[in-house]
């Protein structure tokens, strides 16, 4: 086994919570995001499929960026759950619905990860993180 490989398994292990064979956990793996995330505060509507019903819950957010949103709920989710959010955005008209998955849960605030943009909605949230560097 490579270097590189030892240290993807290693890296692997440690996101996954594994010890390493000596018996030693391993130091605490930090990520760096793919996009900076920018400070806003609008209230936000989710909607998900929970024991067999459709349901809703309501939220404020507290930061954003081009792949995800962090919020503040008033409902209950499990890292996993995939929700549809309705989200006032400053610029646009209208609230965008987008598809997303729960990423964390601590307490009352969520993280949430985008999933399948299309084109529009992606420029959208570019164009609105470009906005809030600016406020920040």
């Amino acid at each position: 086994m490579s270097t590189d490989d030892k240290a993807r398994a290693a890296a692997a292990a440690a996101e996954a919570g594994a010890q390493p064979a000596s018996g030693h956990r391993s130091p605490k793996v930090h990520y760096t995001r793919r996009f900076p995330r920018f400070v806003i505060d609008v209230r936000l509507q989710v909607k998900m499929f929970q024991a067999g019903e459709f349901r809703s819950c309501w939220g404020r957010s507290t930061e954003m960026g081009q792949d995800g949103i962090g919020a503040t709920l008033t409902g209950s989710l499990e890292p996993g759950e995939i929700v549809t959010l309705d989200i006032p955005l400053p610029l646009t008209p209208y609230p965008i619905k987008v598809r997303a998955i729960v990423r964390y849960r601590q307490g009352l605030r969520y993280g949430f990860e985008f999933l399948t943009l299309n084109d529009h909605q992606r420029d959208t949230i570019r164009r609105v993180c470009e906005y809030l560097a600016t406020k920040s």
